[in-house]
Order: C-alpha cells, then structure tokens, then sequence
C-alpha cells in the first residue's frame, strides 16, 4: 500500500506548494482537506502544471469543527499529517483576533483528536511560524524552543497550537513535529503580501509603504523563504527518524531589509520604486521590525535549500507578471 498523507491547508498558499513538490518528487497519494476562505482557494492547486487529481484526494471540511464519522471515512486511512491549514495574515489577526484562535488552536485541537484515533500514523507534522518567537532585537537568532513572546493575536494563536502539539505528545505518546519557518515567498500568493504587493505598486506607479524603525531609516527585515524551499525541507524532515516532540527551524539563506527586497522586484520588473519609510510601531501596533531564527539544526541534519534566493525570487516576479490576476486583492 502506497504511502498516504493528510495535508491540510492544501489549497492554502504553502499547502498548494507542498502539493505541487509531493507530486513532482514522491509517488504519494495526497489527502487534502480543504474548505473555502480568504487564504484557500482551489485555483491554486488546479493551476499546476503537474497537478495530478488521480493522486490527489480533496475533502472538503473546515477544521474548526470536529471530524464526524464519514469525513474520517472519506480520508481513509493515513500514514503522515501535515497540519498547515491556518489563519496566517498579522494585520487580519489585529482585526479579528477571535477567528485566528478559532483555526490556529481549535482547529489544531481538532486535528490532535482527530490523530488519536489513528493506529499507523508515523507523524504529525505541525507547520509553524517565526512569529511565536517574538522580535529579535539586534542581531539575536532565536532557536528552537527558546522562549516565546508572541506580540500579536496570530503569534499568540499559533503558539498556542505548538503547545497543544507538545502537550498531546507528551501525554498521548502522539507522534509529533513542529517547524518553525519565516516569511514565505512564491507564485500563487495572496496579493496582501509584500512581494506581490510591490509588485502591483511598481505596475499602477503607486507609493510603497515600507516599514521602518522609529527614525525612519532603517527598513525592517527577514528571512524570506520560497515555498518550494520549505516544501523541500519539510518532506526531508518527513523522512528522517525524530525523537518525541521534535522541532526544527526553516529559515531563508540570508537575511534581508524589505526596502533591498523592494529594490530587488523592481530591478526584474524593470520599474522604478517609488516608496515610503514609515514607523513601524506606530502604524501597526502588533508588528515586529525583525524576525529571526537559528537555523544551524537543519543545517547540521544535512540539509541544503536547492534553489537560491536570488532565483528564487526573480522566477516569482516574473511568474507574477505573466499571470497579472494573481495580483488583483
């Protein structure tokens, strides 16, 4: 019997991505549980040049509710989980604080549950953010299981899903991963995100907003990451044997301000920038200047990212531009 894998979210943004590698890279068969939202959406996944739907099983269910009988029955049985389904959006979180909570640790309970009743799981894999962390002031590096200072609602939601994760492998003996991974780049992505929203700012000839510290001068930044570098990534950590309730960080190669990043699209889009330096506490109280992490413990498992960043993200804009609806908000 062919390996089986439960991903949700697989119509979400990383989900999709994570989809498109499973297909290209292993012989798989792929549950994907789906459900309609601001962050799913189906086109994502038939778009795909390899999209294979007689490999591809969808059901469709929203994870904030517990799975009844007959959509356990629907999914069958299955070898890994891979909960990357969330509610992912800072500002969003801001507004609506309760439905992040809804997905992020309901949903997550939901799923947990779900597991216990599986008798040949391998594991759970739980998909992570950066944000749990906190700011990293200077030039801090946070690693795994440092402690966390969550400083929005969609930090604080998703931290309290890692906990949750962690409490049921500990007294459950639920096999379990947690990746922690930094900002996500690549095609298909929601045009409320920095790289395709520069790009539509670069195109109408409009003023990008960058934020900044409180001078004003110095941008924030991150580790930007392409999906098909995390999808990678995940799928090497899938394969490997984990003590109980492991963890591990996926982080970009480099660390890089967005005004540089803003830059960078503008030089493939062949545009010039027009831009704003704003503060960013003042404008988004809830955002962190700068993210990092430490991401020597994948490294020294032996893992490498197969695609650059730079070539990474020239394929994207450029995807972008060939495919303009993708930047309609």
């Amino acid at each position: 019997m062919k390996t089986r894998i439960l991903l949700t979210g697989a119509a979400g943004f990383f989900g999709s991505h994570f989809v498109e590698h499973l297909l290209a890279n292993t012989d798989w068969e792929i549950v994907g549980m789906v459900r309609t939202s601001k962050v799913g959406w189906l086109r994502r996944l038939f778009d795909q040049e390899g999209y294979d739907s007689s490999r591809v099983k969808l059901v469709h269910h929203d994870f904030r509710w517990p799975i009844p009988g007959y959509v356990k029955s629907d999914i069958g049985h299955v070898d890994y989980i891979c909960h990357a389904g969330a509610e992912t959006h800072v500002d969003r979180s801001i507004e609506n604080p309760d439905e992040f909570v809804q997905s992020n640790v309901i949903g997550t309970l939901n799923m947990l549950n779900y597991a216990r009743g599986l008798e040949r799981l391998r594991l759970l894999h739980f998909f992570s953010t950066d944000e749990v962390y906190g700011p990293a002031l200077g030039s801090t590096l946070h690693a795994e299981m440092e402690r966390y200072n969550p400083t929005n609602p969609y930090a604080a939601a998703k931290a309290g899903g890692e906990m949750l994760v962690n409490a049921f492998g500990n007294t459950y003996g639920l096999p379990v991963l947690t990746t922690n991974t930094m900002n996500l780049i690549g095609e298909r992505q929601h045009p409320e995100k920095m790289v395709p929203k520069t790009i539509r700012a670069l195109i109408n000839g409009e003023t990008l907003t960058i934020h900044a510290d409180a001078t004003r001068t110095n941008a924030g930044s991150r580790f930007y990451l392409h999906c098909r570098n995390a999808a990678d990534a995940v799928l090497f950590l899938l394969g490997q044997k984990h003590p109980p309730r492991e963890r591990y960080n996926i982080v970009g190669e480099r660390e890089i301000d967005n005004l540089s990043l803003a830059q960078m699209i503008a030089e493939i889009v062949g545009l010039p920038l027009k831009y704003e330096l704003v503060s960013f506490h003042a404008s988004r109280p809830g955002h962190d200047l700068r993210y990092a992490l430490d991401g020597s413990k994948l490294y020294n498992a032996g893992y490498r990212f197969p695609v650059a960043f730079e070539e990474s993200l020239e394929r994207t804009v450029r995807w972008t531009l060939k495919n303009p609806s993708w930047l309609i908000p």
